[in-house]
C-alpha cells in the first residue's frame, strides 16, 4: 500500500522541481553511535564503507549534537533549532506539540517540491518496542513512511541484559544467530533499494530521502557471524569504574550513570563493548548496501549524502555507559558530507553542531528555508576546510527534578520537589568547558591538546582563571542564542513540557 502511493506521489507532482537542475539528499543517521569509527581513527573498529563515504566527501572532526538524548537531539536537528527553542527536553515528544507551524528540514524539501520519504527512525522512537511503527513520528515531513521490523524485534531470544525484562534503556546485548536479512537495518537498506530504484526511474522530481538506522542501539543485536568474530573479547578497552574518577568532577557530570551498571564485571564489559562494535560494523554494511545503490542507479553525480548519529554514546570512559553526559563520547558525533561538485573533500576541524545542518542542506540544494534557523551554513567549510565558523559547538543536558541516573555517594537532590537545573558545554578547537546551574553545582575545563580522555579538570586552577572568565562568558552568551527571538518562533506557555527561562536562576 505504502509502495503504491509512494509512485503515484512522484507520479501526481512531476515538473513541480527538475531532479536534473536539482541535487537529490540522501540523510543517513545511526541510532547512538559514537566515533568508533575507522575514518574518524578506532584502530579497532572494522567500518570500511562509512570510511569509504568519509574519503569521497568532508569529514567534520569536531561534530556535535545539541543535547545528547534522542528525542531533544532529533527534534533539534531537524528543525534547525535547539531545544530550548523546541521545547523538547525529552524524549516521547514531537515538536508539533510546542511549535506547531514550525517547518522541518524534510517538510522545506517537500514544500519545495521534492518528494521526501522516511525509512525508519528520524524523529524519537522507543527502541525496541516502536521497531516497525511509526513511533514519535511527523507526518508533515514526509510523504513515505516504511517501517520494517526484523528478529531484533520480532524474536528476542536469549539477550543478555543488566535489568531483568528490559532491553532498550539498560545495557543488553545477543549475538544473533539469524544473517543480516532478517534484521532491521537490512531491511531498511533494502526498502531504500527499491525506492531508490523508483527514484531513478521517475527523474523529473528530485528527492530528500532519510533512511533511520536503528543500530548500534540497545540491546545491540547482529548478526553473529561474521559481526561478532570481528572482535574477540579480549581485545575490548579496559573496564573504567565510575568511582575512579577524580574528585573534582563535579557529581551532576556523572549523573548519567545508572544503578544497574553496578552489575557489570570486567567480563560483562567486554562482551557488552564487543556486541556494541558488531552492531556498528553490522550498520556498516548497510550503509555501503544503500551508498553502493546511489552508484548503481547513477543517481551518486546529483545527491548530496550525509551520514551522522542522534548523539554519541559511552562505553565505559569516565565509568559511563550509553549516553546524557556533556562529556566529548556523548556530545560527538560523526559526521560526513559529500556534495559533488560543491567540495573538494577533506576534514574540518572547526566546531560544528547539528543545528547547522538545516541551513546546509537548503543553501546546497537552493530550498528555501524559515528565516528563524538558529545554525551557520556549513557551505564554505565544505568548499574550504580551512574556512571558519563560529568558533564553537554547544551542547546541554538536564539534571535533578526527578531525574533518577546518579552517582549515589554524591548525587544532587532528586525526587519529587527536586531541583532542575541544565548543564552547558562550550566545545572551542582547544577547550570543553562546562557549567552545571552556571557554575552552582560545579564547572569543568578540559585542554584538548594534552588531554583528549577530558581526565584533568583545570577549573579551579589559578593558572587557568583567565581562561575560564573568557570562556564563562562565552558560554552565556551562546546558551542566551537557543531561546526562540521574539515574533519569529512561535511563543510556548511556560508547563511541564517547557520552561522559556530554564537557563536563568
Amino acid at each position: 500500500m505504502h509502495r503504491t502511493l509512494f509512485t503515484l506521489a512522484l507520479l501526481l507532482f512531476t515538473g513541480l522541481a527538475s531532479a536534473a537542475d536539482r541535487p537529490n539528499v540522501l540523510f543517513l543517521i545511526s541510532d547512538d553511535l559514537n566515533n568508533y569509527l575507522g575514518c574518524y581513527g578506532d584502530e579497532k573498529a572494522k567500518t570500511p564503507n562509512i570510511d569509504a563515504l568519509a574519503a569521497r566527501g568532508v569529514r567534520f572532526d569536531k561534530a556535535y549534537c545539541s543535547f545528547p538524548l534522542c528525542g531533544p537531539s532529533r527534534n533539534s536537528m531537524l528543525t534547525g533549532l535547539y531545544p530550548n527553542s523546541t521545547g523538547i527536553l525529552t524524549n516521547s515528544l514531537i515538536f508539533r506539540q510546542t511549535i506547531p507551524s514550525h517547518i522541518s528540514l524534510p517538510q522545506a524539501f517537500r514544500l519545495d517540491g521534492y518528494f521526501a520519504g522516511r525509512i525508519g527512525k528520524l524523529y524519537h522512537y522507543n527502541v525496541p518496542n516502536s521497531i516497525g511503527t511509526n513511533g514519535h513520528d511527523d507526518p508533515g515531513s514526509w510523504e513515505l513512511e516504511l517501517n520494517p521490523a526484523g528478529v531484533d524485534r520480532t524474536d528476542e531470544g536469549p539477550i543478555v541484559t543488566l535489568t531483568p525484562g528490559q532491553y532498550g534503556g539498560t545495557l543488553s546485548w545477543y549475538a544473533s544467530p539469524k544473517s543480516d536479512e532478517f534484521h532491521t537495518d537490512a531491511m531498511l537498506a533494502k526498502d531504500a533499494e527499491w525506492v531508490l530504484e523508483r527514484c531513478a526511474k521517475e527523474k523529473d522530481r528530485p528527492f530528500f530521502l532519510a533512511v533511520g538506522f536503528y543500530r548500534p542501539h540497545t540491546p545491540y543485536v547482529a548478526p553473529e557471524k561474521p559481526y561478532f568474530d570481528y572482535y574477540p573479547t579480549e581485545t575490548m578497552r579496559p573496564y573504567q569504574k565510575v568511582t575512579d574518577n577524580p574528585e573534582d568532577v563535579p557529581a551532576a557530570a556523572l549523573g548519567s550513570y545508572k544503578k544497574d551498571q553496578d552489575q557489570l564485571t570486567d567480563e560483562l564489559h567486554r562482551q557488552c563493548a564487543q556486541a556494541y562494535y558488531a552492531s556498528i560494523s553490522f550498520l556498516d554494511t548497510q550503509v555501503g548496501r544503500v551508498v553502493a545503490a546511489l552508484d548503481r542507479l547513477g543517481l551518486a553525480e546529483n545527491t548530496i549524502i550525509v551520514f551522522t548519529s542522534d548523539h554519541g554514546y559511552h562505553m565505559g570512559e569516565h565509568g559511563l555507559y550509553q549516553k546524557q553526559s556533556l562529556f566529548e563520547g556523548s556530545a560527538r558525533v560523526p559526521l560526513l558530507i559529500v556534495a559533488p561538485g560543491k567540495t573538494k573533500g577533506g576534514v574540518v576541524k572547526e566546531p560544528v553542531s547539528h543545528v547547522d545542518l538545516y541551513p546546509t542542506l537548503t543553501e546546497l540544494a537552493g530550498v528555501k528555508a524559515p528565516n528563524n534557523l538558529q545554525g551557520q551554513s556549513l557551505v564554505p567549510m565544505l568548499q574550504d576546510p580551512a574556512a571558519k565558523g563560529r568558533g564553537w559547538a554547544l551542547t546541554q543536558v538536564a539534571r535533578g527534578g526527578g531525574l533518577k541516573p546518579k552517582v549515589a555517594a554524591a548525587a544532587p537532590a532528586k525526587g519529587k520537589g527536586a531541583k532542575r537545573f541544565f548543564g552547558y558545554s562550550l566545545r572551542t578547537d582547544r577547550w570543553r568547558y562546562t557549567e552545571w546551574d552556571e557554575g552552582r553545582e560545579g564547572a569543568e575545563l578540559y585542554d584538548h591538546e594534552s588531554d583528549p580522555g577530558e581526565v584533568v579538570n583545570l577549573a579551579k586552577k589559578p593558572e587557568h582563571a583567565a581562561t575560564v572568565a573568557e570562556l564563562s562568558k562565552t558560554l552565556q552568551e551562546a546558551a542566551k542564542t537557543t531561546f526562540p527571538k521574539d515574533g519569529v518562533t512561535p511563543p510556548v506557555k511556560e508547563g511541564a513540557m517547557w520552561a522559556p527561562n530554564l537557563f536563568k536562576p
